[in-house]
């Protein structure tokens, strides 16, 4: 995740999702064990995560976040010179899981934009801090 004063993404030239005032930038990878449960709870941290001046939250700011899936953060280069993408989830089985994301951080009242699951995706931010976070759920 990462603390952005503007994102977007677009897809074939076309924007699909952009926040034009600071917010999070979300980068979601799936695992194969990955649980709907740890969606709620990567969302819950999301949203209330103190990551912006005077150690405030999304939820507090009314900050919006653009949450785009990202299975090469699953990547091992351990070997060779070439990536694995073998713990990576497959697309039935992450596709749910970052929807859930999605929608468990609508329930809790954020404005959410995305991506586009699977496609060539081109992604366009200005980093504010910069502010990079891994969060392991």
């Amino acid at each position: 995740m990462q603390r952005v004063s503007q994102a977007s993404v677009s897809v074939d030239g076309d924007v699909v999702g952009a926040i034009d005032e600071p917010g999070l930038m979300v980068l979601v990878g799936v695992t194969h064990d990955d649980t709907p449960a740890q969606a709620a709870r990567l969302a819950a941290k999301l949203w209330g995560l103190r990551v912006f001046d005077g150690e405030v939250s999304c939820s507090d700011l009314g900050a919006p976040l653009l949450v785009i899936s990202q299975f090469t953060l699953y990547g091992d280069t351990r070997k060779g010179r070439r990536p694995s993408w073998i713990a990576a989830a497959p697309g039935p089985v992450a596709e749910p899981l970052v929807e859930e994301v999605v929608e468990a951080l609508r329930r809790l009242g954020a404005r959410v934009e995305t991506g586009r699951f699977g496609a060539d995706m081109k992604v366009s931010l200005t980093n504010d801090g910069p502010v990079t976070l891994i969060l392991d759920m």
